[in-house]
This record gives C-alpha cells, sequence and structure tokens, in this order.
C-alpha cells in the first residue's frame, strides 16, 4: 500500500508505514513531551524509527511516556548507540537491559563508534538483543580522521546482518562530517559505491543529517532509500525532497518528456 495521493501524478510511490525500505529515523536529543506530541501530530506518519540520542533518556524527564507517544503513532524507539558502549565499557549490560526496558524500548542499537568492541563480540551483542528486539547496528567510528578500509565495512555489515541486525547504520554523527562523507560533509562516494556493490541498499540505513547529503542519496538511489540522523523540523521537508516537491529535487522524478519541456 502507498500513500502518495494521486492529485499530482506522477510522484514516487511511497509505501505507508509498517515498511521495509524508504525509512526516516529521527534524532530526538531532549525533546518535550508536548514537541513530541507535535512532530508525531504532524510528521508521525512519516517516521519510521526515533532515536533517543546518546545518553540524552537518562537526564531527561518524561521518558518513558514519551517513548509510548511515539509508539501510538507506529514509531519504533531506541535509545542512541553510545549508551550502550557507555554501559558495555563499565561492565553492566544488565542493567542496560534493565534500563531500555523500563522505557519500554522496542528496538536497540549496538554500535561501536567510540569504544573498540571485537566484532565477534558486537555481533554476539546482535544476536542476543536480536531475540527480543529490532536490532540496528552500527558501523563506523566517530573520530574524525579514523580510516576504515571499504573493504573492512563491507565485510562488517554483512556479517551483522547474519547475525540478525535487520538494519545496518553508516555512521556520520548528528553533524555528518566523519564516517561516510568527508570533513566538509561531501560524500565519500568511493566508500559509499564500494559498500553497495555487495550489500543490498534496502538494508543500509545512511545518517544523513545535512540536507545535501540527503539530497545526494535520493539523487543516488531514489526515493526509497533509508536515511537517518534526520533532525525533528526536517522530517517534513525531508518527505518533500523524497518527492520531488522541492527545488533541490524537482526533477529527479519527472518523465523525461516533461524535463524538456518549455512552458
Amino acid at each position: 500500500m502507498t500513500m502518495t495521493e494521486s492529485i499530482l501524478d506522477p510522484l514516487p510511490q511511497r509505501d505507508v508505514k509498517p515498511r521495509e525500505k524508504g525509512l526516516t529515523m529521527v534524532m530526538d536529543k531532549g525533546l518535550s513531551l508536548r514537541q513530541a506530541e507535535g512532530l508525531c501530530e504532524v510528521a508521525g506518519h512519516l517516521i519510521d524509527f526515533i532515536k533517543l540520542g546518546f545518553g540524552t533518556s537518562m537526564v531527561s524527564k518524561g521518558v518513558e511516556e514519551k517513548v509510548k507517544i511515539y509508539q501510538r503513532h507506529g514509531i519504533k524507539v531506541y535509545v542512541g548507540g553510545t549508551l550502550l558502549e557507555a554501559f558495555l565499557i563499565r561492565g553492566q549490560m544488565e542493567n542496560y537491559k534493565k534500563f531500555i526496558g523500563r522505557l519500554g524500548c522496542d528496538a536497540v542499537e549496538v554500535s561501536d563508534g567510540s569504544i573498540t568492541i571485537r566484532h565477534e563480540k558486537k555481533c554476539e551483542l546482535i544476536r542476543e538483543f536480536s531475540k527480543t528486539y529490532y536490532v540496528l547496528s552500527e558501523v563506523g567510528s566517530k573520530e574524525e580522521g579514523v580510516i576504515i578500509h571499504p573493504n573492512r565495512w563491507l565485510n562488517m555489515m554483512k556479517e551483522e546482518l547474519s547475525a540478525g541486525s535487520k538494519k545496518v547504520i553508516a555512521e556520520a554523527r548528528e553533524s555528518g562530517t566523519v564516517g561516510i562523507y568527508h570533513k566538509d560533509g561531501s560524500a565519500h562516494t568511493i566508500l559509499i559505491n564500494r559498500i553497495t556493490s555487495s550489500v543490498n541498499v534496502d538494508n543500509i540505513l545512511w545518517e544523513a543529517p545535512q540536507k545535501n547529503q540527503q539530497v545526494f542519496f535520493i539523487k543516488l538511489f531514489g526515493s526509497n532509500v533509508n536515511l537517518g540522523n534526520i533532525s525533528p523540523d526536517e522530517v517534513i521537508p525531508l518527505e518533500t525532497l523524497r518527492l520531488g516537491l522541492r527545488g533541490d529535487t524537482f526533477f529527479s522524478f519527472l518523465p523525461q518528456v516533461k524535463k524538456e519541456t518549455i512552458l
């Protein structure tokens, strides 16, 4: 089933939720309950995942109620992978499980962007959490200047999908200046092409906090590419990019004859 209205035709076909591609993941860095309700009121139908960024879920009030608000709108919720790493490095994973259980999260992000985890251990965590949660795993370092060979990216993504990860996240941080991007925010095209030569793009969620990055992936892979680390106020603008209803992608989804027509 699609959600694109036929009043304007043709437009790219966008599946309604729950869906497996064309996903939008939003970063909540401390929204209030009122802000969360407002976000869901106007854009809940466009959001598939909410990430309670890094450790914000530990220092915010009303998080449990906020999780319920999101879930009432068909949005899966998880805490940032950095928080899992904070519990892991302290040897307190049982406390982490209790914490996300108390919040009512229905998804888990397994990452190793801040600390070094043996990949076998990371895959063990993915297998364990996938028994109960929808697992997303993140590949790539948060540290500027840390270079991971494209073949290493590729192998890690394949192994994590095999271990039970539903989607692999290509790291970029909320700044969009590391991992799959260069320091200036431009896409690392050699790395991206290498990754997608062997990993189905529908299984990858690209962190793309900047508009130019969103445009890049939509033009490269189409309107149903999975994009993440979207700010709450960019959800609706992103959807217009996906549909060619914004200047940056206006001509991307028009029939060729329309592109060549002068009115």
